[in-house]
């Protein structure tokens, strides 16, 4: 699949270019008391080693220990009250289902998790300490996703979609406004990449003020599913292998509006092999005094692979989150 690929076949959607934005805004408003603004600090090493500026905005710190807490907060925010009464159902591979149970605890609302076998203990054990109901079913992240699907329109609960949601999306969008405040200007960003919930948010804010940025979408190469549906025109099914990316693994929905956005966004896709990943978590623990998980080092790989065409630019790698078991840790290291 190579270093990084132009998306073909870009199209401008009105949820990238026009509602969006505003939506954003209007969120980043709405869930100002319920977050944290992260921090965005410069890499010495990084910049040195790519020949470019390089900035690291830590969602590794948000509360939750990831950026999910920023959308599941906007769209529990957003519930009318009858539908906060009979609380919420959300599907997960950790971060995001740990952000809806936070968010719920914080704003009195029931929640229940569906998880994908395999999730990390550590993400599990979040979902559990903030109060939400943990239910396993299946292997793959989109069988997860139809049976919380299923359970929520039979019990008359909403469904909290880690990414096939404007209101979530937006949500992730605040990430952008955050990096504009911190940055009087960047070339490039890099974002790991899963249901693009979280490219699709900041590419849509960044672009409408920065429209020259160039936004670059990293996934790791046992579960690129987003990136070769985007080459390919349509969602495709695909099988996704075992991946220290687990935030970003799993199959995306057919009907999803990240894909549209993601195509009308991410200028250039990588893929990013498992020794890289491992590598690059090492050297975030080592050098940057980071603890992070393998979604995050997939951005710094992916930002390592695109060197050559960043010579000279202001470009940021969203550490998205740094939620990792002691287990994987130790393997990694």
């Amino acid at each position: 699949m190579g270093d990084g690929r132009e998306a073909q076949g870009r199209v401008v959607t009105s949820h990238s270019l026009t509602d969006l934005p505003a939506a954003i805004l209007a969120a980043e408003e709405r869930i100002r008391a319920y977050v944290r603004e992260t921090p965005l600090i410069d890499s010495a090493a990084l910049s040195d080693a790519v020949g470019a500026r390089v900035w690291l905005k830590l969602e590794n710190l948000q509360r939750t220990g990831s950026f999910k807490l920023r959308g599941a907060t906007n769209k529990l925010l957003s519930l009318g009250g009858a539908e906060r009464a009979r609380g919420v159902v959300a599907a997960s591979s950790g971060n995001h289902g740990a952000a809806v149970a936070h968010a719920g605890k914080a704003l009195g609302i029931g929640v229940s998790v569906f998880v994908p076998e395999g999730a990390s203990v550590v993400k599990l054990d979040a979902m559990r300490r903030a109060g939400a109901e943990v239910v396993t079913f299946g292997t793959d992240g989109l069988d997860t996703e139809v049976r919380a699907r299923e359970v929520a329109a039979a019990s008359g609960r909403v469904y909290v979609s880690p990414y096939n949601d404007e209101a979530v999306v937006a949500g992730q969008g605040t990430v952008g406004v955050e990096v504009r405040r911190q940055a009087e200007r960047l070339d490039a960003v890099v974002v790991a990449v899963g249901g693009g919930g979280l490219i699709g948010g900041i590419g849509a804010d960044l672009r409408a003020y920065w429209p020259g940025v160039r936004i670059i979408g990293a996934q790791p190469a046992h579960s690129a599913v987003m990136g070769v549906s985007v080459r390919a025109g349509r969602v495709l099914e695909m099988a996704s292998l075992p991946t220290l990316s687990d935030g970003t693994a799993g199959g995306i929905e057919p009907d999803a509006m990240t894909f549209e956005l993601c195509r009308a966004v991410v200028d250039q896709w990588v893929e990013v092999p498992e020794d890289e990943i491992a590598r690059e978590m090492k050297y975030a623990l080592e050098v940057e005094h980071l603890l992070i998980e393998g979604a995050a080092a997939v951005a710094i790989a992916g930002l390592r692979r695109c060197a050559a065409s960043l010579r000279g630019a202001r470009v940021a790698v969203v550490i998205c989150g740094g939620n990792v078991s002691a287990e994987r840790l130790g393997k990694v290291l």
